[in-house]
């Protein structure tokens, strides 16, 4: 228990030293975790259902080499698309949108170490030294994050690029 109570408090030290972007970050990342999960959860465990329900359908089916037929397969194929490829965009857009808060907290550390530069010369090492643990910390949040969400959105897009082709070619079998 002592253990988890440290670890805490270190992870509230850390979020103070970085300040208001790194809370930003933390909520930006935060935001792209969950979207990255109800991805998988429904990659992984909605999608299979709904193909199911496709095949039923296709397979009741009496006419399935018409034009029509055919054209019905592909409104099924792309509504299969626009379901595995929702929310990847904005998965993405958190993945390139963090590294720029990152270096918009190095902007703030840096412009509060010349604040102090300015008040106090190079004097304060304390006070240049806290600028310049905002800017890092920040920089640090903001590359962490959006290496992981690069990870995931990469795996995440081949994975629904499957998906497609597998949908599409359980609605041909006759």
């Amino acid at each position: 228990m002592s253990q988890l109570t440290d670890n805490i408090f270190q992870i509230q030290v850390l979020m103070e030293s970085g300040g208001l972007v790194l809370w930003l970050i933390l909520l930006a990342s935060l935001l792209m975790w969950t979207l990255i999960v109800e991805r998988y959860v429904y990659v992984y465990f909605v999608h299979p259902k709904q193909v199911k329900l496709h095949v039923n359908e296709w397979q009741l089916r009496h006419d399935r080499r018409s034009w029509y037929a055919q054209q019905i397969r592909q409104g099924m194929i792309a509504e299969s698309r626009i379901q595995l490829q929702k929310h990847l965009v904005s998965i993405r857009t958190l993945t390139v949108a963090l590294p720029m808060l990152g270096l918009l907290g190095t902007v703030h550390g840096m412009i509060q170490t010349f604040d102090v530069m300015t008040v106090f010369g190079t004097g304060n090492t304390r006070g240049m030294a806290s600028g310049i643990s905002i800017a890092l910390i920040t920089t640090m949040g903001g590359l962490m994050t959006a290496l992981s969400g690069l990870y995931f959105i990469t795996q995440l897009q081949q994975r629904v690029s499957r998906e497609v082709d597998n949908v599409a070619d359980a609605l041909r079998r006759d």
